[in-house]
């Protein structure tokens, strides 16, 4: 009989290999309990480790995206509110001047209020930035190529906003109109003022209607990034992610089974000694 075959005890080394299969799969499932990751290398699923790999990369780039998003946002709020101050201070020139169309009023006092508000624009201009970056000066980007934000996983998907396009060109012809306003503070030169201020008015109220349009886009496009990080997360957690219940339910199984082939291999070791009481 091939089970009393001394050399080679074919019996426990069928134990053995089983054994040994059901300790490696007790290890693999211990291992996931312990680290709570199905795939612990490349090894356990090759396909699902690259893609997953893949989607994490993509999480990455989309949260920086969803950082600049925000970055960009914070910049337009900047401008937004020094642009609706600026826009306060036109309408108190305006009133200036309609108070100027009082016979008693006192013009060179109206002139010198008219001035002290012009400059309170200008320094609003010049003062206005976001990290060090102006942004309604003549030379700012957002008053000529335009500021661009990354707002995607490719470099391609980007957002360039340009809003402040002549916000300080017509702040100087308004203190132009106001100079020459303290020079001969005159009901015409008053009169004349109305004009570029009307202009100027218009473009601080073009620029708002631009900031608001691109606060919209990038809501929209946090709104989405939000969603595809959720997505993109749920799809490398069913990946990567251990099924906590059936890990323990195998590696309970495995570790029962180990013990059961334990127990067999110590008996068909011994199986050989049978042989001696032929000899007895």
């Amino acid at each position: 009989m091939s089970s009393f075959k001394i050399a080679s005890n074919i019996g426990a080394l069928e134990a053995y290999n089983a054994l040994a299969k059901l300790n490696s799969k007790t290890q693999k499932a211990q291992l996931r309990l312990a680290t709570q990751k199905r795939i612990n290398s490349v090894a356990d699923d090759t396909s699902g480790f690259n893609i997953g790999k893949s989607l994490e990369a993509k999480v990455a780039l989309m949260h920086a995206a969803q950082k600049n998003v925000g970055s960009a946002k914070d910049m337009l709020a900047t401008a937004e509110s020094q642009l609706v101050s600026i826009r306060d201070m036109i309408t108190q020139i305006k009133a200036k001047v309609a108070d100027s169309g009082n016979a008693a009023a006192d013009l060179s006092s109206l002139a010198a209020d008219v001035r002290a508000i012009a400059d309170e624009i200008n320094s609003a201009i010049s003062s206005t930035k976001f990290n060090d970056t102006e942004l309604l000066t003549s030379t700012s980007a957002a008053a000529g190529s335009g500021m661009t934000f990354q707002t995607g996983v490719s470099t391609s998907e980007t957002l360039t906003t340009t809003f402040s396009t002549n916000v300080a060109l017509n702040a100087e012809a308004v203190s132009t109109d106001v100079d020459t306003l303290v020079g001969s503070a005159t009901r015409t030169n008053f009169t004349n003022l109305e004009t570029n201020l009307n202009t100027f008015e218009s473009t601080v109220a073009e620029a708002l209607g631009k900031i608001g349009n691109y606060i919209q886009r990038l809501d929209a496009k946090e709104e989405f990034l939000t969603s595809a990080i959720t997505n993109s997360q749920a799809s490398v957690s069913r990946l990567f992610d251990a099924d906590i219940a059936l890990e323990q339910l195998n590696a309970t199984k495995a570790s029962i089974g180990a013990q059961a082939a334990t127990a067999m291999l110590a008996q068909l070791n011994m199986s050989p000694q049978q042989v001696l009481q032929l000899f007895g």
